[in-house]
């Protein structure tokens, strides 16, 4: 069942495998990582159970923020609202963010780019993410992903890991999970901003 929910979650995001090629590969940059963070503080209204109802999976890293990294935390958190999706997708794309880009809004990288991906996802134009202009839009970027995961038959019971990997058919699938505690405390800081 999981190959067909699969199947048709890339199928939606106009992803391919081509030549064994993954679709839309993480950077592979390494980070140590840190211990456990404490659990996320809720902001006012934003229920912490909602942001991480599996927990944390495993050691999490953390990275400090630019102005320019904020703002694309702000501009992901204001296309989910926009999509009418809820905090938890939240939390799923800005770790899936952090860990494919660290929240930057990357052109074409020369021989360090894998493939051609870009913008905050390392989307793909060759596998219909849509144009270089668009990927590197962060509305359109995030609702592409967005749009993906709705598609996704069950992602809000996944573990985040899990639900940015059939997005996203990473090299490194189990990657994602190390920004959970970070992307949770930055939706709980900047959602009702």
């Amino acid at each position: 069942m999981r190959t067909s929910l699969r199947t048709t979650a890339l199928g939606i995001a106009g992803l391919t495998l081509a030549g064994g090629a993954i679709a839309a590969p993480a950077l592979a940059a390494d980070h140590a990582p840190t211990a456990l963070a404490a659990p996320v503080a809720a902001a006012s209204s934003v229920d912490a159970g909602k942001l991480t109802p599996h927990g944390v999976q495993g050691e999490q890293s953390r990275i400090d923020l630019s102005g320019e990294q904020t703002d694309n935390v702000k501009g992901i958190i204001a296309a989910t609202k926009k999509a009418g999706m809820d905090e938890r997708a939240a939390v799923v794309a800005i770790a899936t963010a952090l860990q494919e880009s660290k929240l930057e809004n990357l052109g074409h990288l020369g021989d360090r780019n894998d493939h051609d991906s870009q913008g905050l996802f390392q989307q793909r134009p060759s596998s219909g993410w849509g144009t270089v202009e668009q990927i590197t839009d962060v509305e359109y970027s995030t609702t592409a992903f967005l749009n993906a995961l709705k598609a996704v038959d069950g992602w809000q019971d996944m573990p985040l890991t899990e639900a940015a990997q059939t997005v996203q058919v990473s090299a490194y699938p189990d990657h994602y999970a190390q920004w959970e505690t970070q992307a949770a405390e930055l939706v709980a800081q900047h959602w009702n901003s």
